[in-house]
């Protein structure tokens, strides 16, 4: 695939929202060398977000979501669990302290948008070790993706929206590495803009 990265109509590449939602988390920094530029991978534009409180956050991405141009979202957080790297693929309808329903109406449960097999493939033949998960961690990653997902709008097409786990013994280029390779297999998906949204 060729590099976009100066294409003339880079304005016609998908937005990728990418947010480490941890407040002073510092795994993952977008912005690589002294252009100031951040990172974006091959086909797409990276949008990075930075951490805040949860429901200002969840505001922030449902605002950036429905922007039409805006075509999927990263969430980027850790594991308690070790093993590898987990793409969580689910999440369920509970407050942040995980003592009852978030919603009183609306889905138990969602499940990602996100391509998370081949998120996972993508990590794996990068030699980073990971798996798909369905298990819901209580915290704020989960609240996030729940939020997120329950709140998209009726009657569009849905973005790609996935949460990335980093295990507790990654360090910070491993995880820079495992989110490049993650936020790619996402943006392979993507087609681009039509000139009308692009505009």
């Amino acid at each position: 695939m060729r590099d976009t990265s100066l294409d003339p109509n880079s304005d016609l590449l998908p937005a990728l929202v990418i947010c480490a939602y941890e407040v002073g988390q510092t795994d993952w920094d977008p912005v690589e060398d002294l252009s100031g530029e951040p990172w974006r991978p091959v086909g797409a534009r990276s949008l990075p977000m930075e951490a805040d409180a949860p429901d200002i956050l969840v505001a922030q991405l449902s605002a950036r979501l429905a922007d039409p141009a805006c075509r999927g979202l990263l969430l980027v957080g850790r594991t308690a669990v070790e093993g590898g790297f987990r793409v969580q693929v689910r999440a369920v309808n509970r407050t942040l302290d995980g003592t009852r329903r978030h919603q009183t109406v609306g889905p138990g449960v969602v499940r990602a948008t996100a391509p998370g097999a081949d998120m996972v493939q993508a990590l794996k033949a990068a030699g980073l070790a990971a798996n798909v998960s369905s298990e819901a961690e209580e915290d704020v990653g989960s609240y996030l993706l729940y939020r997120v997902l329950s709140e998209l709008p009726e009657g569009v097409d849905a973005p790609a929206v996935g949460l990335l786990r980093a295990p507790p013994e990654a360090g910070e280029e491993m995880v820079r590495r495992a989110v490049k390779v993650a936020v790619q297999a996402v943006a392979d998906h993507l087609a681009p803009l039509p000139r009308a949204r692009a505009s």
